[in-house]
């Protein structure tokens, strides 16, 4: 059984010591993926203040760039979006954010019906408003 480590080209750098996924057997498991663009401090829909504290931001910007880096780390991986099998959902403000992110989701994905756990935490590792953890096959 192959347990190999998966680093995108065209994904985020991550922000610590893991891979963006790990491929044991015919399964893909990604790190979290968050909004960030690779080799830019800036992130997508976010805009801070001097001392780098969120003071707006865009939960549909984030989610289409999210989106985006997921299917980045599959196809390097080789596989692809039709792939995911399960899909878990970090949001910091569920009750503002939550239905822009339901209805983009329901868009990307509605060919594809993955499992689906959205979260609600007090904040990320990054001035972000989502995360996604995936499972997908090879």
């Amino acid at each position: 059984m192959s347990n190999d480590k998966i680093n995108s080209s065209k994904a985020p750098e991550p922000v610590g010591l893991y891979p963006h996924a790990r491929k044991v057997g015919n399964l893909l498991f990604l790190s979290g993926v968050g909004p960030r663009q690779r080799g830019s401090k800036d992130i997508p829909g976010v805009t801070l203040d001097a001392q780098g504290k969120i003071i707006a931001y865009d939960i549909a910007i984030q989610c289409h760039s999210v989106f985006q880096n997921i299917k980045y780390i599959l196809e390097d991986a080789g596989s692809c979006w039709e792939n995911i099998v399960d899909v878990t959902v970090f949001l910091t403000n569920m009750k503002d954010d939550f239905a822009t992110y339901n209805a983009l989701y329901a868009q990307y994905f509605k060919d594809n019906l993955p499992c689906r756990t959205t979260l609600e935490i007090n904040c990320l590792p990054t001035p972000i408003a989502i995360e996604l953890k995936v499972i997908a096959t090879v």
